[in-house]
């Protein structure tokens, strides 16, 4: 399946470098050989790969290479003075692309920067608004076996569980062991797997370290690498230019909605939170405006899921039901309290209406709606 971002990357080629970044088997490495395909004398250099290390090592690829894609560059030893001399001495018309399965910003610790040098594309799992001509059965798919390319396009459901069971061990034992040496194994396996039973639930580090066994500021670095390596993305509350009395304690919800353990209600809502965030990353990389995605909550339990921001300014409140259409409380508190843009998407849902200026329609169409 052709990715919606291909053409675009081609296009930034042409002006900066460009570093694609993403989960694990999102699909960063195909898209690179689609867009290699199409340019004359490309070049494809895997660090993992120790033939193609010291090739990159030592600088040794022709030098009349068109493209130059750099694969899992993040691992080598001062990565990015390396990158910042190959830019500024490359011949005018190379192009250089970068792919990542952890967050290159989490590694600009030291070095001289590479500010200015590139352009940023995060390629996440495919939503209903990538899958061409996508139906109801392709929103189902989406809840049962995520977005990831292997497992949504998979003929069976046994490679389905075998491919997310070598996953997450995968994740467990080679990529998070790659990003920091972590010494207690158990317990950040036990934090992946709490997190999985807890999407969608304000997480408190104190509560999740008394079932771990450990400190709360060692479960909250355990999260931090989590998501560095796009396995886990938290939704913080939203403060600026509301009452300060809302919770502050995050959401977390997985990349994957195939490794959420919870019922259909819980699974919607992480599909609907990955779709938004693809979504909101998308015109950040492409239109340079800043964008988040929030929740709303306060310390009485008043709760709408989501609040999208672009440029720190609210944009729109989205509330997810699985088959209730009743307008949802909390949503009708906060739309009339801070006249914000209001939403409520359902699932199970006979007619879309208007309750007055929220709108209540079906989960399908929503997700079909968004820019990516």
């Amino acid at each position: 399946m052709r990715r919606l971002q291909q053409d675009i990357i081609t296009r930034d080629l042409a002006k900066k470098m460009v570093f694609i970044t993403g989960p694990r088997q999102v699909g960063k490495t195909s898209i690179a050989k689609s867009i290699a395909e199409h340019v004359e004398r490309s070049v494809y250099l895997n660090y993992d790969n120790f033939a193609h290390r010291d090739i990159i090592r030592n600088t040794s690829w022709l030098p009349e290479s068109r493209l130059l894609i750099l694969d899992e560059l993040h691992k080598m030893p001062d990565w990015k003075n390396y990158l910042k001399g190959v830019y500024d001495t490359k011949p005018p018309e190379q192009m250089i692309l970068v792919t990542g399965s952890a967050r290159l910003d989490a590694f600009r610790q030291a070095g001289d920067s590479l500010a200015g040098r590139f352009f940023r594309h995060r390629l996440n799992p495919f939503s209903l608004a990538e899958i061409p001509d996508s139906n109801e059965a392709d929103l189902n798919r989406l809840l049962d076996r995520g977005g990831f390319p292997e497992p949504f396009l998979a003929d069976r459901d046994e490679d389905v569980h075998r491919w997310r069971m070598q996953y997450v061990d995968g994740l467990i034992r080679t990529d998070i062991l790659d990003f920091e040496k972590v010494h207690d194994f158990r317990a950040i396996q036990l934090t992946l797997d709490l997190l999985r039973r807890r999407v969608g639930s304000p997480v408190s580090w104190t509560s999740m370290a008394r079932d771990v066994g450990c400190a709360p500021n060692t479960i909250k670095r355990y999260v931090e690498i989590l998501e560095a390596l796009f396995i886990i993305f938290r939704v913080l509350p939203h403060h600026r230019n509301i009452a300060r009395s809302l919770s502050k304690e995050p959401k977390i919800y997985f990349y994957d909605t195939g490794m959420v353990v919870g019922d259909e209600g819980i699974r919607l809502e992480n599909l609907v939170a990955v779709s938004l965030l693809k979504h909101l990353n998308y015109i950040e990389d492409n239109q340079g405006q800043r964008c988040e995605l929030r929740t709303l909550r306060t310390k009485e339990g008043k709760e709408v899921d989501f609040l999208t921001t672009v440029n720190d300014l609210p944009e729109m409140m989205i509330e997810v039901k699985l088959s209730d259409s009743r307008l949802s409380a909390p949503l009708r508190y906060f739309h009339e309290k801070y006249s914000l843009s209001a939403t409520q998407v359902v699932k199970n849902l006979s007619v879309e209406r208007m309750a007055g200026d929220i709108k209540i329609c079906r989960v399908f169409n929503f997700l079909k709606s968004l820019a990516c």
